[in-house]
């Protein structure tokens, strides 16, 4: 599977799997070989061989949209750790998590943790995980722009989770989406300037910062 970072701490692995190629993230840590599974998509085959030789602590979502949620089921049964999710994305999940996450709440992975950020506006419970200078976005944020917004409302507040909580990071955090390649935050927030000195006001759906 293709690694995207392999920094001596951590070893993180990208699989981008089902008809919308949504990324499943394995995350590693390197002293335990414990491991988190972030988003379950599809191909459970191709997760658990990215998954082999680490000892799995916990399926994290994003949120709880079918295309990052498609082989959760099985990798539940196969895998046997808890579901970690926020209460308001998981009503139309089969099965209900074991674990509810909110803002601030922290994960253990070996000696190290990743923080909860609770980032709505894509949908109620959306999540973004951070370990460090990495930022685990869901589909909050992408290069070029925010996630899908149903109403001018939820535009209104995935702007204030990607500039309150995302953006209060350092320049060089990267982020790693839910679909597509990854960012950083300085270059994320440049994109935003531009888009945010000119009239926005009613902006919903898929909106781009260079729109």
């Amino acid at each position: 599977m293709p690694v995207i970072v392999d920094d001596g701490e951590v070893r993180i692995e990208v699989m981008a799997l089902g008809p919308y190629e949504t990324n499943a993230y394995v995350v590693i840590d390197k002293d335990t070989s414990e491991s988190l599974l972030i988003d379950a998509p599809a191909s459970p085959e191709v997760i658990l061989a990215s998954l082999e030789g680490t000892r799995p602590r916990h399926i994290l979502l994003t949120h709880s949209h079918f295309d990052h949620t498609g082989a959760l089921e099985s990798l539940r049964t196969l895998l046997r750790v808890p579901l970690a999710a926020h209460r308001a994305d998981s009503l139309i999940l089969a099965m209900p998590p074991e674990d509810f996450l909110e803002d601030g709440f922290t994960i253990p992975l070996g000696g190290r943790k990743l923080e909860v950020l609770h980032t709505p506006g894509h949908t109620p419970g959306s999540l973004c995980f951070r370990l460090g200078k990495y930022l685990f976005a869901g589909d909050t944020i992408f290069p070029g722009g925010p996630g899908h917004t149903d109403t001018p409302d939820d535009f209104i507040e995935i702007l204030a989770s990607i500039t309150g909580k995302i953006y209060a990071l350092a320049d060089d955090a990267r982020i790693f989406p839910g679909h597509g390649p990854e960012t950083t935050v300085g270059q994320s927030r440049r994109d935003y300037a531009v888009f945010a000195a000119r009239p926005h006001e009613g902006a919903f759906g898929d909106v781009t910062w260079a729109e």
